[in-house]
């Protein structure tokens, strides 16, 4: 059955991968949901990820990947088990289209509310980042936030607590995400990390976001040192979130327990974004 419903929605999705050749199939191609640690569960694409984290008072749908991915997205839900009307609330890491380009529609179809970072709330409403962008992110629908945040301000649901962390570059409202859970009765720290790469942002130059630079590294600097036992980013190859998973189910139960990975992936970003500073430097 499961097989099944992933073929029918591989089809209706085949046609706007058809009109976008450069967008990678694997953003809408569809993966089996599966839980991660403690009321966290994987709800996204092979190359997108959507986290559902379930509390007695509802669930909270942390993204909602590209355009044109609800109907996946909200049958991955199901399949974990949950209706869509058990969707309480919403939440984002970035204005760009391929993580909250479906949020519209999976707002109307689960009637959440729709939390956010207040640096997001225009991108959000206006359906792109603020930022001169050589790659050209794609334009999304446009959606309301319904409560906007302060950087730190915790937000609790049936005992679940989730606290947003500014952390900007890749887009102005570019919000990590912190929470502690509870499995198999340890507690670990676990970060939803927004993306921390330039991808085409224009670093030297930037009219429609001046800051970038310093906000880049200000996030670098943020985020090194934070803790962090489990990573969960946007992009779920970054943390090989779907490998995990796999070892997971050899029989290997703490795959996804990692304590040195985002220093890891942050020491990577770092020397990524001089490299392109400089390189973006060298052509003025």
């Amino acid at each position: 059955m499961r097989r099944a419903m992933g073929l029918v929605l591989a089809g209706l999705l085949a046609g706007a991968a058809t009109a976008q050749d450069d967008v990678p199939p694997e953003w809408s191609a569809p993966t089996a949901p599966f839980p991660i640690a403690g009321p966290i569960h994987y709800v996204g694409t092979k190359g997108l990820a959507a986290y559902l984290i379930a509390t007695p008072r509802g669930a909270i749908l942390l993204d909602a990947t590209a355009t044109g991915n609800a109907a996946l997205i909200e049958a991955n839900i199901r399949a974990e088990g949950f209706r869509l009307d058990d969707v309480k609330w919403l939440i984002t890491t970035h204005e760009h289209w391929d993580h909250v380009g479906a949020l519209a529609q999976i707002k109307q179809d689960t009637h959440a509310l729709l939390f956010a970072e207040q640096v997001q709330v225009r991108g959000l409403a206006i359906g792109n980042a603020l930022s001169d962008n050589d790659a050209h992110p794609r334009p999304f629908p446009p959606v309301k936030v319904d409560r906007a945040l302060r950087d730190g301000e915790t937000i609790r649901l049936g005992g679940v607590a989730l606290t947003p962390v500014l952390t900007p570059g890749h887009t102005p409202g570019c919000t990590s995400w912190r929470m502690r859970v509870t499995d198999r009765g340890r507690p670990l720290e676990v970060i939803f990390l927004c993306s921390i790469t330039v991808a085409g942002n224009k670093l030297v130059g930037n009219r429609a976001y001046p800051n970038i630079v310093a906000d880049f590294r200000r996030s670098f600097a943020e985020l090194e040192n934070m803790p962090a036992d489990i990573v969960l980013p946007g992009h779920p190859d970054a943390a090989d979130v779907l490998g995990r998973e796999a070892k997971v189910k050899a029989g290997q139960a703490d795959a996804f327990i990692d304590p040195a990975l985002l220093k890891r992936m942050v020491g990577e970003a770092r020397v990524a974004f001089d490299a392109e500073l400089a390189k973006q430097e060298a052509k003025r």
